[in-house]
């Protein structure tokens, strides 16, 4: 019998009729190989006895298609085969969720293994060699096969879970966060991290999914759980796992395209985080007002800007957390502050217009640095004094009758 040709399927036999005998012996046999097949899984796969019956009969069903493809492809070798489809396709999709590409590799090792040991009975008399090559070039085919309706299912696996952390990523910064989407958050891996914040800044120009990419490695360096995305113009990050939001945002700011990068305030979940992304949003927006602002910077170092804006959050913590403490400390901090910064920070000034001693003023200016935590003597902290005492008298002027 002449020596098969060699082409493009390299050792595939080429005269079906050579090799009838054969293959009528491979069409017999198929039935009892698959079984064969099933057997050697079970005794030497441990992760095939403990899977549940379905995905078993499931897998069983895979076995026998391959055999049945590798029959047709010894038929005819020339003819275009679409193995992913012939082997696969008996399949439910689910089956690659169950299975891993190890454990398909191992199957199909397997099965490979038990039609290689059964060539010298199914071949015919000096068909051997022939078979065995085919089987060769059939299981190069099937590994191809296999990488390919795996990378299938990672590409489609993966664009799913972009558009579900889209879909969180956008909840959030637009006030909708709901239980709905904590559970799509876990079932991207988000295990509800005690520190929560959300970082803004403008996206780089080019593919978002490079970006993206490059804030998960950065947030693996700095051990840190991310849900990101771009919208629109603005890369977007919700972070948890750190109580320290300048820290978080300088961990992250790599991906970042120039211009501010502003970190909201620490929130103890994602529930929360709406009120994060919010003061980010506001501290984005009103960032280009700070022209000396630090890169990254907190939201709540904008508050005057963001106040001047129209943030009426920002206005109502400036009111709440300066103007009303220093109300209750008494008339006299309110008094010394507003000389002092009307005098343009000078002590002496400040003592003149209330007739008490510098150091009295020294004394009261340190205790609105103990009140509050703004510092009268730093040009930005008394930036942020002057306008939390304008807007609170603003709106005890609103309040009287």
């Amino acid at each position: 019998m002449p020596e098969p040709e060699t082409s493009k399927n390299a050792a595939a036999p080429h005269d079906t009729h050579a090799h009838a005998a054969t293959l009528k012996r491979l069409v017999e046999s198929s039935g009892s190989l698959a079984a064969q097949a099933i057997a050697r899984m079970d005794e030497t796969l441990p992760w095939y006895r403990a899977m549940p019956p379905e995905n078993r009969s499931w897998i069983g069903l895979v076995a026998q298609a391959g055999i049945a493809a590798f029959t047709e492809w010894f038929r005819q070798p020339d003819a275009p085969q679409a193995i992913s489809t012939d082997v696969f396709g008996t399949a439910p999709r689910e089956l690659t969720r169950a299975i891993t590409l190890r454990q398909t590799v191992e199957m199909v090792r397997t099965t490979i293994e038990v039609m290689e040991s059964a060539i010298d009975e199914v071949a015919a008399p000096g068909d051997e060699s022939v078979l065995r090559e085919a089987l060769l070039v059939y299981a190069r085919e099937i590994a191809f096969a296999t990488a390919q309706v795996y990378a299938q299912a990672a590409e489609a696996r993966g664009a799913w879970d972009a558009r579900l952390e889209s879909l969180v990523v956008n909840a959030v910064l637009s006030g909708e966060a709901d239980e709905g989407a904590v559970s799509r958050a876990a079932a991207l891996g988000w295990n509800s991290p005690e520190h929560v914040c959300v970082v803004l800044g403008t996206a780089p120009d080019g593919d978002s999914e490079l970006t993206v990419e490059a804030i998960r490695r950065a947030a693996r360096h700095a051990k840190l759980q991310v849900l990101t995305g771009v919208l629109g113009d603005r890369l977007v990050v919700i972070a948890g796992g750190s109580d320290n939001p300048l820290a978080v945002a300088k961990s992250l700011i790599g991906p970042y395209a120039a211009g501010p990068v502003v970190a909201g305030p620490v929130v103890p979940d994602l529930l929360a985080a709406t009120r994060s992304a919010q003061a980010a949003a506001a501290g984005l927006k009103a960032g280009s007002a700070w022209q000396d602002a630090p890169r990254p910077v907190l939201a709540d170092d904008l508050l005057p800007e963001r106040a001047i804006a129209g943030d009426p959050s920002a206005r109502e913590q400036l009111v709440e957390e300066i103007y009303r403490p220093l109300e209750e400390a008494g008339a006299a901090l309110l008094e010394t502050l507003s000389v002092y910064l009307e005098q343009a920070s000078s002590l002496e000034g400040a003592a003149r217009m209330l007739f008490v001693h510098p150091n009295t003023v020294r004394y009261r200016l340190r205790r609105v640095t103990d009140v509050t935590g703004w510092s009268p003597s730093d040009v930005r902290s008394a930036f942020t004094l002057r306008i939390a005492l304008i807007l609170g008298r603003l709106v005890d002027g609103d309040l009287q009758p």
